[in-house]
């Protein structure tokens, strides 16, 4: 909206710059969602973008960190993680129950040949960006 103001650190370029051509556009792209959802929550004021254990990270004052991140342990597939100790993914699969594939209660993956759901992804994003304001809603404030 109006105010929106991303503040991203420099150092989280070199992480982008540094993924492997076959999925740096599935990061970016993964990235963009973010992006985008926070500047359509009205509730974000600021996205700070930084790194947190080397993996791209996006912070809000309202809200639960969300990293997201490709290994070369598992080439095949990349991932968008969230603080295992909030109810967030579990509230996912309650919501969106086989639209994605889920790591226990810390991640969102994704295989490289899949099609990501974006508007289903989005939600559960802006869950994430504003989670300390919609985390006693039974659904996190998730719209079907």
């Amino acid at each position: 909206m109006g105010n929106f103001k991303l503040k991203t650190d420099p150092k989280v370029e070199a992480v982008y710059a540094n993924y492997p051509d076959f999925v740096r556009d599935k990061m970016q792209y993964l990235r963009q969602l973010v992006i985008e959802t926070a500047e359509e929550t009205a509730e974000v004021l600021v996205l700070e973008e930084t790194l947190k254990w080397g993996e791209p990270s996006f912070v809000t004052k309202s809200g639960s960190t969300l990293r997201m991140d490709w290994k070369e342990k598992t080439p095949e597939q990349y991932a968008m993680y969230f603080q295992c100790t909030s109810r967030l993914v579990d509230t996912f699969r309650l919501v969106f129950d086989r639209t994605f594939q889920y790591e226990g209660k810390r991640a969102i993956v994704f295989q490289l040949n899949q099609d990501i759901p974006a508007l289903e992804l989005k939600e559960c994003i802006k869950a994430a960006l504003i989670y300390h304001k919609v985390k006693d809603l039974i659904t996190l404030g998730i719209r079907l």
